[in-house]
């Protein structure tokens, strides 16, 4: 596996894991489901993470959740 095919890997995987947080909070009642999510991730996640999450909205955010898009816009501040 190429160090591209790793990265693009990488990347799917913390999709997914920001994926299912989203979802998770999105069931939850209140409006608060984005702070939520942005709290989750800043509490659990590496930084290391949440850079190539970050990176991964800055190429497109292909297949990223609104929740867990809104968080990350929430992160960034």
């Amino acid at each position: 596996m190429s160090s591209a095919d790793a990265e693009a890997q990488g990347a799917q995987k913390l999709v997914r894991m920001a994926n299912q947080i989203a979802t998770f909070f999105a069931t939850q009642p209140g409006q608060t489901q984005a702070a939520d999510v942005a709290g989750h991730l800043k509490a659990f996640w590496e930084p290391r993470m949440l850079l190539r999450l970050y990176a991964h909205v800055d190429e497109g955010g292909e297949g990223l959740h609104p929740l867990a898009r809104e968080a990350v816009a929430r992160l960034r501040g």
